[in-house]
């Protein structure tokens, strides 16, 4: 194949259209062969969100070296409605100081030549209506990115923009079975009826998410808001087949790169020793 030709050819993976996204690199592969059967270690996935920032790179490396399976990467936005006050606080932070969405994009790309897990963007439709979804889509594949995860975007709505849907407690079986047949990979399974943060302990609803959601579809089921302690995902570890974690992530990365390694890599263990033949 010519250069042109296999230019032509990554152009045409990339480009968004009617048909489903085609992964474009090995990264992307992994997400649907390894993460579809849970983490890299073969026990449950664990994923870490962590805002944009300028520090994000750092953060995301040592989160990777704790043992984060894949990392999500927040594109701050000024009302984020899914939000508990600690995202909130980063959001606004990042936003002052400067990170829109080109910055945030050049943020993941420099993710990208620091880890090779998958990276998930996660943002709301208004950033993308404003810098355009078919951009978006291309823009954030170049710089690495291997799906992304649109929080207030309809399942409906833009199927151009492959997307990891999210499910909840409160949404029903068709909806469920919509957000199934139209998912990218895996299913986010939003454990409360409210925003992120931590809590005390795993929401009671989870487990009936679960099997609702289990008896719809095959897919991977990532479960996340309110997982803050090893304990926490180890019992999320024992339902669902990934681990988010996101607020208590953001708030011991304030203290560094070594303090988010070292806690990153007490949820893996908990998660593990859950996966572990008795």
């Amino acid at each position: 194949m010519s250069h042109a030709q296999s230019g032509d050819a990554e152009r045409a993976r990339a480009e968004p259209g009617s048909a489903r996204w085609e992964p474009t690199n090995e990264i992307a592969e992994r997400t649907r062969k390894e993460g579809a059967r849970g983490g890299t270690t073969g026990s449950p996935a664990l994923v870490v969100y962590l805002v944009c920032e300028p520090e994000t790179p750092d953060l995301a490396e040592a989160a990777v070296e704790g043992g984060a399976d894949i990392v999500e990467l927040g594109i701050p936005f000024s009302d984020p409605l899914a939000e508990g006050p600690t995202i909130r606080l980063a959001s606004e932070r990042a936003l002052a100081r400067g990170m829109r969405t080109a910055r945030c994009l050049e943020c993941i790309a420099d993710v990208r030549g620091r880890v090779d897990v998958p990276l998930v963007p996660m943002t709301y439709a208004a950033i993308l209506e404003a810098y355009g979804y078919e951009r978006f889509v291309v823009d954030s594949r170049a710089a690495g990115a291997t799906s992304a995860i649109v929080v207030d975007l309809p399942v409906e709505d833009h199927p151009e923009v492959p997307r990891i849907q999210l499910v909840a407690p409160t949404s029903t079986e068709e909806r469920i079975a919509a957000c199934a047949a139209a998912t990218d990979g895996w299913l986010y399974l939003v454990s409360v009826t409210g925003t992120t943060g931590a809590r005390e302990t795993v929401s009671p609803a989870l487990a009936g998410l679960v099997e609702r959601t289990r008896a719809l579809t095959d897919l991977p089921l990532y479960a996340g808001f309110g997982i803050s302690t090893p304990e926490h995902a180890a019992a999320v570890a024992e339902l669902a087949d990934g681990v988010v974690v996101g607020s208590r992530a953001i708030q011991v990365a304030e203290d560094g790169p070594a303090a988010l390694r070292d806690y990153v890599r007490g949820l893996r263990e908990a998660i593990d020793r859950v996966a572990a033949p008795s």
